[in-house]
């Protein structure tokens, strides 16, 4: 058990036979009355966002959540496959379920799958991915008037901001949790 006054980001619990995770919270003391916690947490299983205040005494049950790493496979027909590589069980996902990891990851890319007693609900890239950039404008030398650099594409189809000296074909970093170019490879 986890008392309201103990919530952190990324805390994840029971409340209502659904599993939330904390997306953000607030330790409020008014005044006049009791404190209270504000938190905006998300359902784990369906993505749906909530808020609620608790009493910080209020006691809920922590979540145990299994972490494996598994190995992106293919996908077919908008399910995404996914394989232990201990065990061999492929684990498929909806398009819906993994639709923002997919900006990160290509075939055989070792990924986080996380399990609540026993059933995978959600795929976690690694913090940083290494991918090939292919679409990108050429840079003109001396154009300076663009701080913020230039679109690219990657081989997953996202496209972020890169440097104006990254080019077509090159390997860069990204950060998973922002999106962001990180370094050229």
């Amino acid at each position: 058990m986890i008392s309201a006054g103990e919530f952190r980001k990324g805390v994840t619990f029971e409340y209502d036979h659904n599993i939330y995770t904390i997306v953000d919270f607030q330790h409020v003391k008014p005044g006049k009355g009791a404190a209270f916690v504000r938190t905006k947490m998300k359902n784990v299983i369906t993505g749906q966002v909530l808020e609620r205040t608790f009493n910080p005494t209020e006691k809920v049950e922590e979540a145990k959540i299994e972490k494996k790493e598994m190995q992106y496979l293919y996908n077919e027909g908008g399910i995404y496959y996914f394989m232990d590589m201990e065990t061999y069980d492929q684990i498929p996902f909806n398009y819906d379920q993994v639709q923002e990891t997919m900006k990160y990851v290509v075939e055989n890319m070792m990924i986080s799958v996380q399990f609540y007693k026993g059933k995978a609900f959600m795929v976690v890239p690694p913090m940083f991915v290494e991918l090939t950039i292919t679409h990108c404008d050429p840079g003109v030398q001396g154009d300076t008037s663009k701080s913020s650099g230039k679109p690219a594409t990657l081989e997953t189809g996202l496209t972020i901001q890169v440097p104006l000296f990254v080019n077509q074909g090159d390997r860069i970093r990204v950060d998973t949790r922002s999106g962001e170019y990180m370094e050229r490879l």
